[in-house]
């Protein structure tokens, strides 16, 4: 199959060293705004003769139209979500197969109905998290005629020797995103009643809880997002739901930190005019502070997801738990974040041009990704997914 990747930063370079690698995958299009650092990048690991690399001037949409243009089988799409919709209209005129990392967005749902006539496959939120979390949601809640607790969780943070700064906190991801996702609305459901958080409340210690994660220690656990979303997805209804959400995991005095400065209006989404320039508090925040935030060569992040699920089949109450834990790989140098985030987008691009997805339209994790053949492909990659079902009581 031929590929095409939009985007090779901090998780791209993880795709496409997992594409080069593929016996599936013939021929590769890498294109990036740093052209001469994508060159650079391919020469340096010696992948040039499966690779053609190519400028990605995104803001351009006529750019991305001619880069999918090219006679490719599937797109994977990790650029910056303001690129999202672009790519996706891009990917269903020319009838290619589409993957990204990012959560669905209403431009990709407008899509759905023209994606499958044209037998196109939009596969969104497909890397880490959200991406792994949702395969393993989605075999968790097989297992039970009724489901009544689904907490799940997702993160990537430093290893707790690396986790050496005020924040305990370190960069695998672009951290302007991340502050976005710290000021954020969600909807959860804690002992029967719906909860409704703000975005300036995902903080407040009402919504905060520990969890112990064996090997690692004790963690702290903000929430994540719209849980509620998730449960319409899997056709369970949330009238049947004691407790549901999806959470953020972080070293003990990360969320007091940032509610602070939430507190402190410096995540707002509104810009602040200082001398008569409109100044991105989210992103003057980030340019401040991700220089200080970054990983020594010896040093490693982890990732954690975590799937929790508690209900009843043939009248018995049974506990479920899926979990991954990922580290830094010192032989590719490739953070977990890079590899559950890269590997899964790679993954799911070869699933979809090989015929293994054969659904057609707007795909979920949640319900189109077969778990076992997933998870057999994570093994390959040295990625565990280990679990646990069993009756209580």
């Amino acid at each position: 199959m031929k590929v095409l990747l939009l985007g090779v930063g901090m998780q791209g370079k993880a795709a496409l060293y997992d594409l080069v690698r593929s016996d599936g995958v013939q021929e590769i299009i890498a294109a990036d705004r740093d052209f001469d650092g994508l060159r650079a990048h391919v020469a340096s690991r010696g992948d040039g003769s499966k690779v053609r690399c190519e400028p990605c001037a995104a803001e351009n949409p006529a750019e991305i139209d001619r880069l999918v243009a090219q006679g490719v089988d599937v797109v994977i799409d990790l650029l910056p979500t303001r690129f999202i919709a672009s790519v996706a209209e891009a990917a269903v005129r020319h009838g290619v197969h589409l993957v990204n990392a990012s959560y669905t967005t209403p431009e990709l749902k407008a899509l759905a109905h023209e994606a499958r006539a044209r037998g196109v496959a939009l596969l969104p939120e497909f890397g880490m998290d959200p991406g792994i979390d949702l395969v393993l949601l989605g075999e968790a809640v097989r297992q039970f005629d009724i489901v009544q607790e689904i907490i799940t969780y997702g993160a990537g943070f430093p290893e707790a020797q690396a986790a050496d700064n005020a924040i305990q906190y370190k960069v695998t991801w672009t951290f302007e995103g991340v502050l976005r996702s710290y000021y954020r609305a969600g909807r959860i459901i804690r002992d029967g009643r719906v909860v409704e958080i703000r975005e300036n409340e995902m903080f407040c210690p009402e919504h905060l809880h520990e969890v112990d994660i064996e090997g690692i220690g004790r963690l702290e656990a903000f929430p994540n997002g719209d849980a509620i979303k998730y449960a319409d997805l899997l056709g369970i209804d949330t009238a049947s739901l004691r407790n549901l959400g999806r959470y953020v995991l972080r070293w003990p005095g990360h969320a007091a930190f940032w509610k602070k400065l939430v507190d402190l209006h410096l995540l707002d989404n509104e810009p602040i005019t200082v001398d008569g320039v409109n100044v991105d508090r989210r992103r003057f925040l980030a340019a401040i502070m991700e220089p200080h935030l970054q990983y020594r060569d010896d040093e490693r992040d982890v990732v954690v997801v975590r799937v929790h699920v508690v209900g009843t089949k043939g009248g018995r109450r049974y506990r479920a738990l899926y979990q991954v834990i990922d580290r830094r790989d010192s032989a590719t140098g490739f953070m977990a974040m890079n590899r559950t985030v890269g590997f899964t987008a790679s993954i799911g691009a070869q699933m979809l041009g090989s015929g293994e997805l054969s659904a057609r339209g707007l795909l979920s994790p949640v319900r189109d990704v077969p778990y076992q053949p997933f998870v057999r492909e994570l093994r390959k990659r040295g990625i565990e997914v280990t679990s646990d079902v069993r009756a209580e009581g």
